[in-house]
């Protein structure tokens, strides 16, 4: 509650927060129409609307913008602004795709309708001659990650309504991928490696420390995926017949799950945690600093334990993880059939940490299955196959990126938190997101520092149904990204 004091009695002496507040209905009508337009990775002709779109209100506030196309790909919306006597360009990065959406799964199964909820979670018109902060603006990708496109349109605004002047060259890179994992981000950063290269990426995506307050964050994990699928007979079979003797490959591929970890959270694959790269002096003394809040989100998630040995949250993040997306096996409910299902499907995310490659990580994966007796393909099995061996399953992975952690210490990270503390008052330094995001392709092509400068509320249902932006998330990050546009 300590960084909600400290944000009120900034407020009052911010000209950006006093640009703001008579102009919010105008904001949140021109964010709404932004939200409107469906961002999901794979719809492309929605995606070049969404660039469009971005390409005009940035346009609009004086920025000159382009398209920048490879192939059939999502475009990127680069804009550029050159300083007179600048020392430095600042590179400011988000993202304007979405993830999948299941309307049934949303409230008002309207997804792309941005609707205005209040504390109690009803819906009132957008239309407000007053807004209380904690009201929320619903829709996809209304935290991740349209909101820092749209306060850095809105501080452009401001800065130059106060008559406030850039220090450093600036370069806005809004890419339309990230939620498909950016397969096609390094393509771009290579072909237009000369539009790009400067002093700094700052990554605008993510959210803010659990207890509200400010954070900056200096690394991600990477991410992969995998997808198992375990063969059964040809086609799904009458379990009373057949049960007890045709083996069901649910029931297998609920055995092999089971032996990927002890149910405490250790990873029980061989070499899973060989290489790892663990926090340094500097980076656990940061994560020392940070406010406690496992006792908040054990009482918010509903959990009388967690995982992790007893480590406070942001401490875990120095491991790897390989988690469970979903199991599609059969049918429950009204729609469950006496039968055994002719194949089983699993889904896994695998984060990784700082010294881990993704392709190794699968590698070690596909050891571990091989190893329970399966014969591994990346193709559904022949008939001859299936006769030959008793267990098969099917593997595939998403090419995914690694993780990536820039020095604390770093003379320009400095700069940042000074930028940051003067909009925001005391901020959280945090080693690295728990979250991934493509920044190893950045690093890799650019050799550029980053730094993560989030302004989404923790609680926002990322990539979940009734995604969600907290107002004061948003009117504070207006006014931070002013500050980062004027003093870095």
């Amino acid at each position: 509650m300590a960084a909600l004091c400290i944000a009120g009695s900034l407020a009052a002496a911010d000209p950006v927060r006093d640009y703001v507040l008579p102009r919010q209905q105008a904001i949140l009508k021109e964010y709404a129409a932004l939200i409107e337009i469906p961002n999901v990775s794979s719809d492309l002709p929605n995606l070049r609307r969404n660039a469009d779109r971005i390409q005009q209100m940035y346009e609009k506030r004086g920025v000159p913008t382009r398209l920048l196309t490879l192939k059939n790909y999502a475009p990127i919306v680069f804009g550029e602004i050159k300083t007179p006597g600048a020392k430095r360009t600042i590179n400011f990065y988000a993202h304007y795709d979405g993830q999948p959406v299941d309307p049934a799964d949303w409230t008002t199964r309207q997804p792309f309708l941005p609707e205005l909820r209040d504390q109690n979670n009803q819906v009132i018109p957008l239309e407000q001659t007053t807004y209380n902060s904690n009201w929320r603006l619903h829709g996809r990708s209304s935290s991740d990650d349209k909101a820092p496109i749209m306060a850095m349109a809105i501080a452009l605004d401001a800065i130059k309504s106060l008559g406030l002047k850039h220090k450093s060259n600036i370069r806005f890179f809004f890419e339309g991928e990230e939620e498909a994992g950016s397969i096609h981000l390094t393509e771009y950063l290579q072909q237009y490696k000369e539009l790009v290269m400067g002093d700094l990426w700052l990554i605008c995506d993510g959210p803010v420390h659990q207890n509200r307050q400010q954070s900056i964050v200096f690394g991600v994990r990477g991410a992969t995926n995998i997808e198992i699928t375990v063969y059964g007979p040809k086609r799904a079979l009458h379990s009373g017949h057949y049960g007890g003797w045709v083996p069901n490959p649910a029931q297998r591929l609920t055995r092999l799950i089971s032996g990927f970890s002890d149910g405490e959270g250790h990873i029980l694959i061989k070499d899973f945690y060989k290489d790892i790269v663990p926090y340094n002096a500097s980076e656990i003394a940061a994560i020392k600093k940070i406010p406690p809040v496992e006792d908040l989100l054990r009482e918010e998630f509903g959990l009388a334990e967690t995982e992790g040995d007893g480590k406070p949250l942001l401490e875990t993040y120095s491991r790897p993880t390989l988690n469970l997306r979903g199991i599609r096996a059969g049918d429950v409910g009204k729609g469950g059939v006496n039968v055994i299902p002719a194949e089983a499907t699993a889904t896994f995310d695998i984060r990784l940490v700082k010294g881990l490659d993704a392709k190794t990580q699968v590698e070690r994966v596909t050891a571990h299955l091989i190893a329970q007796g399966y014969l591994v393909l990346n193709r559904p099995p022949t008939d001859e196959e299936r006769l030959k061996h008793a267990k098969i399953l099917r593997l595939t992975s998403r090419e995914g990126y690694n993780s990536v952690r820039s020095p604390l210490d770093m003379p320009i990270a400095q700069d940042v938190i000074k930028a940051v503390e003067f909009s925001s008052g005391p901020v959280v330094l945090i080693p690295s997101s728990g979250g991934s995001v493509p920044l190893a392709m950045f690093v890799e092509v650019t050799k550029m520092p980053l730094v993560m400068v989030p302004i989404a509320n923790h609680d926002n249902n990322q990539h979940a149904p009734n995604e969600n932006l907290r107002l004061q998330n948003l009117w504070d990050g207006i006014s931070l990204m002013a500050a980062l546009l004027t003093r870095l």
